[in-house]
């Protein structure tokens, strides 16, 4: 596909909205509403398992703005209850504590905040379990994604027992919340026997053929509507328990509008999370640092309210070189709020645990942590036999040691004391596949003037698909992108799949590309103004046989103060194979935030749950920490040139996940090369490194 828009600069095509206050998001639709809107507030259980007696709601309703208080007695009933985390108020039974128990109704925000505190709940008390450690695991059928729970290659004992060099050390990652600006939060209108939701989401088809059949009502009847979403890292990528809070209510109010904006505490039990995940990791090696056999075994809470399977150990079958490997998934249905999608999931966990192997690896056998890498390049995908599409990892991690100048780096570490601060530097590799989702649809039509309508019902969650969707239907079109008006984000648009798992300019794209080339086929390079074109990308067909990922090395130079423990990421550094760049600007905003979201989860990230009563007690931004301007030094990214048209006729791939990938890991690694202090469990905090 000739490009001429794609791989140059745009500016945003959102950007004067955004800047001006003008962009209206899920809560600030009141210019579309004929009436002022009721305003909800959750109440959440105290009780991690067990049932709500009684909803005392007599002060509240005495307030003379509350106008209606909804629980599990009164609140309209779904047709479908098979979702027990979307099947809000509708039973006494409680699943976790901080699940939805009753919803206030009032006439300002404050007057539904005020109602809250004065609705007593009663509730039951049942023996729950809430920890991990200890608890009896099983075997799921899938991991999130539908990949295999486990998989064998070789004669893994054999090939373990005789390996010379031999590692086996178990590497955890806490559990972590995804925190964009605008919270959960959606304004919802019942009308007629028709729902419409102006939603805070990544998927408005999603939620559109999800919330239907548990209402009761045709697909049609459910519109979805998501201008501008104040970003969602995966956890607005699948409907929660408040979209279903919201669409009751506004079944309840039939006709009056409905707000309902989620608190950054209540975000910590009800929209999901990155799940604790436990690596129990085995490598056996040649002295040269040759793989011979590997496992990843690896084990992570869900909630028996709803089943997720981090994919954690998923990485290690395709990343390097090793005849014997064997990976698996182990998970416990605990008492506990629903686990969900938080930006790459299972590669940020999982290559986390595998990268700092690597590095183990290249001190157990003293050789570089490069070479050591370089020496473990597969030939084709190890899992599948494959070959990859364009893997390019050797040079990411050569150019990122030129960038940072790796050379004269001293082999052994706590090496250079710098004043008072150890100094050390690590390199772990990224990587995330290039997802393609089928059943995208796109539609042209032709305007006066030479102008083209093109419309697709995707999502800008703040990533810059606006943009970028107008430069790939420029360039598919053979027009400037000032020629193209850009209708997204409505389910009365042609469907399109979630904004996640680094899929959506792929999958859009490649919808809109086939769309052009489909209308230039009907009308012609001139077309009459009202002609349209409407077609569905079910298929890409050069992925097939292929092993399509993309790959990176991130680089990092820890400080460690030798007194204190504290450290500090002066230096940090991403090179990356990502396929054609089509927005420079975008592309580099998105690595930058993947990279700083990296290094948060490295040193501050760690929700903290009671072991009592399994809820999170760091439900803020100031007991859960996340990296702010001051965290972030000499931050750097850089791509190689690339185009892979056998990913997708752009020849881009995405790249919203894999800036966190391995970031984690390599800043851990600089760490132990400042100090020799090997961290295996994130985040790593100062107390680890003082009394070495």
């Amino acid at each position: 596909m000739e490009a001429r828009s794609m791989g140059t600069v745009l500016d945003r095509v959102d950007g004067r909205e955004k800047v001006t206050g003008r962009a209206a998001y899920a809560v600030e639709h009141d210019g579309a509403l004929d009436q002022a809107p009721l305003h909800g507030w959750l109440l959440t259980s105290t009780t991690a398992k067990g049932r709500v007696l009684r909803v005392d709601a007599s002060d509240a309703l005495a307030h003379p703005e509350v106008v209606a208080i909804l629980d599990h007695t009164n609140a309209p009933r779904l047709a479908d209850t098979e979702d027990h985390e979307l099947a809000v108020l509708q039973d006494d039974r409680i699943g976790f504590r901080g699940q939805i128990v009753a919803l206030v109704l009032a006439e300002t925000i404050e007057a539904a905040r005020e109602g809250a505190r004065l609705v007593r709940v009663h509730e039951e008390v049942a023996g729950a379990e809430v920890r991990l450690e200890g608890a009896e695991t099983y075997t799921p059928e899938a991991a999130n994604g539908g990949f295999e729970t486990d998989t064998d290659q070789g004669d893994l004992d054999t090939a373990w027992a005789s390996a010379p060099v031999r590692l086996k050390h178990t590497y955890a990652t806490p559990p972590e919340f995804n925190n964009p600006m605008e919270p959960h939060a959606a304004t919802a209108l019942w009308r007629d026997g028709s729902l419409t939701l102006w939603d805070s989401t990544q998927a408005v088809h999603g939620v559109a053929s999800t919330l239907a059949p548990m209402l009761g009502i045709d697909r049609d009847r459910v519109r979805v509507i998501a201008p501008y979403i104040g970003g969602g890292f995966g956890c607005k990528g699948l409907p929660h328990g408040p979209e279903m809070a919201v669409a009751l209510a506004a079944r309840w109010a039939d006709g009056r509008p409905v707000k309902l904006a989620v608190t950054r505490q209540q975000m910590f039990g009800l929209t999901g999370y990155r799940t604790r995940t436990v690596s129990h990791l085995s490598i056996g090696a040649e002295p040269d640092g040759r793989i011979v056999a590997l496992e990843h075994a690896a084990v992570g809470q869900s909630s028996k309210v709803k089943e997720f399977v981090e994919q954690t150990a998923v990485p290690a079958r395709m990343m390097y070189a090793a005849p014997h490997r064997r990976t698996s998934h182990r998970v416990a249905a605990l008492d506990v709020a629903v686990p969900s999608w938080m930006r790459a999931p299972g590669e940020m966990p999982g290559m986390f645990a595998l990268e700092v192997a690597m590095d183990e690896l290249a001190e157990a056998t003293g050789i570089d942590p490069i070479e050591l890498r370089e020496r473990n390049e597969p030939e084709v995908d190890p899992e599948t036999g494959n070959p990859f599409n364009n893997r390019r990892l050797v040079e990411c991690l050569q150019r990122g040691a030129e960038i940072f100048g790796w050379e004269g780096r001293p082999t052994e570490p706590r090496a250079t004391l710098e004043g008072e601060w150890w100094v050390g530097t690590g390199v772990a590799s990224a990587t995330y596949p290039s997802s393609f989702f089928p059943g995208n649809a796109a539609r042209i039509v032709a305007l006066d003037d030479d102008r083209y309508a093109v419309s697709i019902g995707a999502v800008d969650i703040g990533t810059g698909s606006r943009t970028v969707l107008v430069q790939i239907a420029a360039d598919a079109l053979g027009v400037d992108p000032a020629a193209v008006d850009l209708a997204i984000a409505d389910t009365d648009l042609p469907k399109a799949t979630v904004a996640g798992g680094s899929s959506g300019t792929n999958s859009w794209g490649t919808a809109i590309t086939q769309t052009a080339q489909q209308f230039r086929a009907d009308h012609g390079e001139h077309p009459d103004p009202g002609v349209e074109t409407t077609t569905t990308a079910e298929a890409y067909p050069d992925t097939a046989g292929h092993a399509l990922h993309s790959f990176g090395a991130v680089f990092a130079e820890t400080r460690v103060h030798r007194l204190t423990g504290e450290i500090r990421v002066p230096r940090l550094l991403g090179v990356y194979s990502v396929g054609r760049v089509i927005n420079p600007m975008t592309a580099r905003s998105q690595l930058l935030g993947g990279l700083t979201m990296g290094l948060s989860a490295a040193l501050f990230e760690e929700g903290y749950q009671d072991p009592r009563f399994g809820h999170v007690v760091t439900q803020d931004l100031a007991s859960y920490h996340v990296a702010s301007h001051a965290d972030v030094g000499d931050l750097r990214v850089e791509w190689l040139d690339d185009v892979d048209e056998l990913s997708t006729p752009m020849g881009s791939r995405g790249i919203g996940e894999i800036g966190i990938v391995g970031t984690a890991a390599a800043i851990l690694n600089a760490a132990s090369h400042a100090t020799g202090v090997r961290v295996r469990d994130l985040p790593a905090t100062a107390d680890v490194f003082l009394d070495q």
